[in-house]
């Protein structure tokens, strides 16, 4: 007699699938999902929106962030399953129709991408960031908490801090949004 466990024989959980309906860039879509499903993973294999990237998976580069309600979030860290009836907006959404966001144009004009693989990412974010200031939310380096926060190239690099782009094109990203932010 072995005292030593097998372990070829693990009992593999069963996925819990639910049905929900997600409403992504004003268009909705009814879909099962497995319950330790990422948003990230639902809109690249199954809705087919491939802008919101996968970097580290962890959270910490935020090549995935999308937004929630309007909100930034990192979609590699979201569970799909607790987004039935919010508004999720990819970076295929920022656009109104041919019309590019005013991010997405600066971005152009400025050259604030090189490799383009943190570029939805940072769109995204910066949409987000955009409304929270306008929203008044200070930041870390945000000198009166009580006026509105101006938002300065400090105040950018601050609110943009948890987008990582490894080609180093922060300088003119800074600059793209500080344009559309003025």
């Amino acid at each position: 007699m072995n005292d030593e466990a097998d372990t070829t024989r693990w009992d593999v959980p069963t996925p819990v699938m639910v049905d929900i309906r997600l409403s992504v860039n004003r268009n909705d879509y009814p879909v099962t999902v497995d319950t330790r499903e990422t948003l990230l993973d639902t809109l690249r294999e199954q809705l087919d929106l491939v802008g919101a990237k996968k970097g580290c998976d962890h959270g910490q580069c935020g090549a995935c962030t999308v937004l929630v309600d309007g909100r930034r979030v990192k979609s590699c860290l979201t569970l799909t399953v607790t987004l039935d009836d919010r508004e999720i907006t990819t970076v295929e959404g920022l656009a109104e129709g041919d019309t590019p966001h005013p991010l997405q144009a600066a971005f152009i004009e400025h050259d604030a991408f090189q490799c383009g693989y943190c570029t939805p990412g940072q769109l995204c974010s910066a949409a987000g960031m955009l409304a929270e200031v306008r929203a008044g939310w200070p930041s870390a380096v945000t000198a009166d908490l009580n006026a509105t926060p101006r938002l300065d190239d400090d105040e950018i690099r601050e609110r943009m801090s948890g987008n990582l782009c490894r080609c180093g094109a922060y300088v003119n990203i800074v600059t793209a949004i500080g344009e559309v932010a003025r």
